[in-house]
């Protein structure tokens, strides 16, 4: 079996690469703090934590007491990640020794969510409005039949006829390395696309965020919102109904693109339109860190927290 390269990169990767202005401007809203929350490393939740209402600069050198010796490798992963985000700000005094204080807007909003709970993303529609919504299992082997249809697309994308009625948005999105785009050939799988099928099914989903994202940028559409709006989508609950005329142009162009690969399933009432998202919407949230980090939550090497607090730089 041939190795698969591509490596499907999670909305954390491209959170921290967008630029220090619109990483700020996710941090306006509390949903993305408690997601961005969730995806941290363990080490590096805990340090979140611990700093949480803590209003000065730590110094680095205090926090590297907060671990054991042998925790040491985890310590700079959970600072080079807090800095990536710019969840982490450093600071430098006349001494020139480095401190590192909270994001004030990701420290203000997080702890309002986690004081006070804070208001869900968008309201569901109430039951008197909507009609024969289906139930969870409905709506799961519905987004069953949507991803494999999907997948099917792909594997026939040789018979042009199957692609006509397919929807245009990811079909860019598969040209971009998944499909060959031949000027008077059909499309054919690439050496990727091959890869591409032998992935588990959520790097293939991440995959095709990453690069729905990167083409819809070059249609003018902020990265930043659209990260932002996806983040958001992870905490709608799966069978509910939400209003269509809640979204935003670009929000509702996306949410009819994520239709066809099975995340939402779009239904028309007689007054109102509105959208159910599946589990492959909700789980989104759910994988934003890599197993990797996932796997270190019972193994990382940290003392116990104090009921002090931290030290803090003066």
């Amino acid at each position: 079996m041939p190795q698969v390269r591509i490596i499907a990169k999670n909305f954390m990767d491209m959170v921290a690469a967008l630029p220090a202005m619109k990483l700020d401007k996710l941090y306006d809203n509390a949903f993305i703090c408690e997601a961005v929350l969730r995806s941290l490393p363990p080490l590096a939740k805990k340090y979140v934590l611990q700093m949480l209402f803590i209003d000065l600069p730590v110094s680095a050198k205090s926090m590297e007491e907060w671990v054991l010796s042998d925790g040491f490798s985890k310590h700079k992963m959970a600072i080079d990640r807090l800095l990536q985000l710019r969840i982490f700000l450093e600071v430098v005094d006349r001494k020139k020794e480095p401190s590192y204080r909270l994001n004030q807007k990701f420290q203000g909003n997080l702890r309002k969510y986690l004081v006070s709970g804070g208001s869900l993303p968008r309201e569901p529609m109430p039951s008197n409005v909507t009609v024969r919504l289906p139930t969870l299992e409905d709506l799961d082997a519905y987004a069953l039949e949507q991803w494999e249809s999907f997948l099917l697309q792909l594997i026939n994308s040789g018979q042009t006829e199957r692609l006509a009625g397919f929807n245009p948005s990811m079909m860019k999105v598969f040209q971009r390395g998944l499909l060959s785009a031949r000027e008077n050939e059909a499309p054919k799988l690439t050496e990727n696309g091959f890869q591409f099928l032998l992935m588990d099914t959520n790097a293939q989903l991440w995959y095709i965020i990453r690069e729905y994202i990167s083409t819809s940028e070059g249609q003018g559409v902020d990265p930043a919102d659209l990260i932002s709006f996806l983040l958001e989508l992870s905490f709608h609950a799966p069978g509910e109904a939400y209003n269509l005329n809640t979204l935003t142009d670009v929000q509702k162009s996306t949410i009819n693109d994520l239709a066809a690969l099975g995340l939402v399933k779009l239904q028309q009432g007689r007054k109102e339109n509105w959208f159910i998202p599946t589990k492959l919407a909700t789980n989104l949230s759910m994988s934003l860190s890599d197993s990797s980090s996932r796997k270190e939550e019972q193994t990382f090497s940290a003392k116990v927290v104090s009921t002090q607090p931290p030290l803090v730089s003066t």
